[in-house]
């Protein structure tokens, strides 16, 4: 197989040489960095990395290759959505060939079906020390032809990656309405699971007029501010007393309808290995995260708290009303990919709806 030169280039004028091994085309997005050993499937299909060109840590990529887009009730079972999100991929080594009971074709064939360019035999640790240093940079992935920069901080990324009409699934007691930022599809699995009936409606939808047991916020790409529709809805619906639950960018958005600021990270947090400490408490979760941007607390409003906090650099992972039933996790408690510790969350929002008690959070 013949090798094609390509190079990743960066907005200080850095240039990386190495091999295609995805789809022949040049792209062009935000190059961040991911820590994670495992969970290229699940990361690649993320709608929170829409625009991002990912650098992957982890030296060796591709030895599992890629399951099929099996569905289970009109959700791909072994993906976090429909397609490929990311703008290109990075990695030190990629593996041609590979080995896994689930597994029906290789990553690279996966990218060049959807178009997706990538380039092997660069130092991604070298890369991410980069990244770390200086912050998160505009770049560029050339095979054939240079592209113009691309700075997905300036688009509405979740109107990209929002559903475009109402969705119903299951047939729970329980009904969720859920505000789809850029859902990942293992959240929906999560409260199917506990005897939910979910209303997935686009993030600009006015679900103020809807009738639910509670309200979900999901997770999604870009600058929280850019959401003004959503963040005016979820304004309304704070003025209730049904149980919220946010997740990632929907801790950002409950955080904006409050009145609180939110910042962009220099490089973000995007690894399965961050460790998040419950406040007031010495209990520690090691979970998934992926995100670029966080909650000012010096902003929050007196009638809210800060519910985790990261163990790393003490920025925001969740916030909590002291009164309403109100809370977000700025990390993936649905995790796919990553440890699922903190998935006793989505127990809590139930609790909150069944007005049960609370076993950790206590937020009633």
């Amino acid at each position: 197989m013949e090798k094609i030169k390509a190079k990743l280039v960066l907005e200080d004028g850095s240039e990386y040489t190495g091999y295609s091994f995805g789809y022949h085309g040049s792209s062009a997005g935000e190059a961040v960095f991911n820590t994670a050993m495992n969970g290229y499937p699940e990361s690649l299909t993320d709608p929170s990395y829409r625009g991002q060109i990912l650098v992957a840590t982890f030296p060796l990529i591709g030895n599992y290759g890629v399951p099929d887009s099996d569905t289970d009730g009109n959700i791909q079972k072994f993906w976090e959505s429909d397609k490929i999100h990311i703008s290109g991929l990075v990695v030190t080594e990629y593996s041609e060939t590979y080995s896994h009971w689930n597994a029906s074709k290789s990553l690279s064939d996966w990218l060049i079906e959807h178009k997706i360019p990538a380039i092997s035999g660069l130092d991604t640790r070298a890369l991410t020390k980069k990244i770390r240093e200086h912050g998160c940079m505009l770049g560029k992935i050339i095979v054939d032809n240079d592209v113009e920069w691309i700075d997905p901080n300036k688009q509405n990324l979740v109107e990209q990656v929002s559903i475009k009409q109402k969705i119903t699934y299951g047939n729970g007691k329980h009904k969720i309405v859920l505000v789809d930022c850029g859902v990942k599809n293992n959240i929906i699995r999560c409260l199917l699971n506990r005897d939910t009936t979910i209303v997935r409606v686009p993030y600009n939808y006015d679900f103020t007029n809807e009738d639910y047991d509670g309200l979900f916020i999901s997770n999604g790409p870009g600058d929280p501010k850019m959401n003004i529709e959503t963040i005016n809805h979820l304004k309304k619906a704070m003025q209730i007393d049904k149980p919220i639950m946010g997740i990632c960018l929907g801790n950002q958005l409950l955080a904006l309808a409050s009145g609180a600021n939110t910042y962009k990270l220099p490089y973000g947090h995007r690894s399965h290995n961050q460790p998040v400490i419950l406040k007031d408490t010495n209990r520690c979760f090691i979970t998934s995260q992926n995100h670029g941007f966080a909650v000012d607390t010096s902003t929050l409003p007196n009638d809210w708290k800060i519910l985790f906090e990261n163990a790393n650099d003490g920025t925001c992972e969740g916030i909590k009303h002291k009164t309403k039933p109100i809370f977000a996790a700025q990390f993936h408690p649905e995790a796919s990919g990553g440890p699922n510790d903190t998935e006793f969350l989505f127990d809590e929002f139930i609790g909150m709806i069944e007005k049960t008690e609370t076993r950790i959070l206590k937020i009633e």
